[in-house]
C-alpha cells in the first residue's frame, strides 16, 4: 500500500495528486488563519478582509477528456486524499453563486487528467 500511494502522489509524473493534496491544504488551513486576530496575523488590512475556505474546482475524465459530472454539477469541493482516492463534495451553482451539497463521491485519481480551478469562495459548509 505504501508503495501504491508513494507511486500515485508523490511521483513526478502525478501533478495532478499533488496539486489535489496543496488545494486541500489550503482549505484546511484557511480558517486557522482567517480567526487570528492577533500580531501574528498572516495579512495586513483591517480586520473585515473577508476569508476563503474553498476553491471549487472541476475535473476532466483522463480517457474521454470530457468535464466530470456528478449529480448533475460538475464543479465540485475536494474534502481529502487517500494515496490514489480522492474525495469531492459536489457544489451547486446558480446565478454566480455557490452551495455546498452533502453529497461527496470518491475518484482514483489516475481517472483525472485535468483540474480547472475557479476563484476562491468563503462557502457554508
Amino acid at each position: 500500500m505504501e508503495n501504491e500511494e508513494k507511486n500515485c502522489i508523490e511521483d513526478n509524473c502525478n501533478c495532478i495528486g499533488n496539486l489535489a493534496k496543496r488545494i486541500i491544504k489550503l482549505q484546511k488551513t484557511s480558517s486557522i488563519i482567517c480567526s487570528d486576530g492577533g500580531c501574528s496575523r498572516p495579512f495586513l488590512g483591517p480586520d473585515t478582509l473577508e476569508c476563503f475556505n474553498t476553491r471549487p474546482v472541476s475535473l476532466y475524465n483522463c480517457c474521454t477528456g470530457e468535464i466530470i459530472t456528478i449529480n448533475n454539477s460538475t464543479i465540485f469541493r475536494l474534502e481529502s486524499i487517500d494515496g490514489c482516492c480522492l474525495t469531492c463534495r459536489v457544489l451547486n451553482f446558480n446565478n454566480g453563486t455557490y452551495t455546498s451539497t452533502n453529497d461527496f463521491f470518491t475518484i482514483n485519481l489516475d481517472c483525472v487528467s485535468a483540474i480547472k480551478c475557479y476563484g476562491d469562495i468563503n462557502l457554508a459548509l
